[in-house]
């Protein structure tokens, strides 16, 4: 699994995770860069779950905890008004980072 990097575009925080559409679960890695976020697939026949959200077009991020085992992590919601979820393990840790950028 490879990201091709824009120039002086540096990866600051990366860590396995799944993305939730539609109550599928897409398990893959998130990628925080200095310039935005990614998230790919671990299958390639999951290509079309390939996401990109620049720091000028988030809204809000949303830490979440839900569940008899806290399963905690981030809700991030785009201008354009979508919605995307990634249970993470190190919430805080990517949470804070994006606030940080955007």
């Amino acid at each position: 699994m490879t990201v091709k990097l824009n120039a002086n575009e540096v990866v600051l925080k990366a860590g396995d995770t799944n993305q939730v559409v539609d109550e599928k679960t897409i398990s893959g890695k998130l990628i925080v860069t200095n310039q935005r976020i990614y998230f790919k697939p671990v299958e390639e026949t999951a290509g079309k779950f390939n996401l990109e959200i620049l720091f000028e077009n988030i809204l809000d991020v949303i830490f979440y905890s839900k569940g008899l085992f806290l399963v905690k992590g981030l809700n991030i919601i785009t201008r354009d008004g979508r919605n995307y979820v990634f249970p993470l393990k190190k919430r805080d840790e990517f949470g804070q980072l994006i606030n940080k950028m955007f």
